[in-house]
């Protein structure tokens, strides 16, 4: 099984929802229909913010990642941040996390982003060693802070 990315289109938003809402149930996450429609859909439409990007085949896809664009001084330039990534459970345990880790930094890096960034629960200790396995280090004097508006 491969997990080859594919940057999502309009055309793929009845596939990608249902996988948004298993993550976000799967997650604990808060969020209605019209709200994750509202977060992927713009990103379908060539929004500059960000990137939604189909794992596998389109037709059938096994999970999908979205990166979100901001820009850094201290990295020099357009960063990115690594907003969702989810396998379906079925097919989880192959590797496939792990190689789409390692594929989307390279990809990234070719288009000119300089850093690439994702956040991970202090207690998700599998989670943890993905992204240590992938050469994601944590920044320990940093604490990543939310305030909603």
């Amino acid at each position: 099984m491969s997990a080859a990315l594919h940057l999502a289109r309009p055309e793929h938003l009845d596939k990608l929802l249902p996988m948004v809402e298993a993550f976000h149930a799967e997650e604990g996450l808060d969020s209605s229909d019209d709200s994750r429609r509202a977060g992927i859909e713009p990103l379908l439409d060539g929004i500059p913010y960000g990137a939604v990007y189909i794992i596998g085949p389109t037709r059938a896809p096994i999970g999908y990642v979205v990166v979100t664009f901001g820009w850094s001084v201290e990295f020099g330039g357009m960063d990115g941040f690594v907003d969702e990534i989810f396998i379906r459970p079925a097919v989880r345990g192959r590797g496939l996390a792990t190689e789409v880790l390692i594929e989307l930094p390279k990809t990234l890096g070719q288009a000119g982003i300089k850093a690439l960034h994702l956040e991970v629960d202090r207690q998700n200790e599998s989670a943890q060693r993905l992204y240590q396995r992938t050469r994601f280090q944590p920044r320990e004097s940093y604490m990543l802070m939310t305030k909603l508006l």
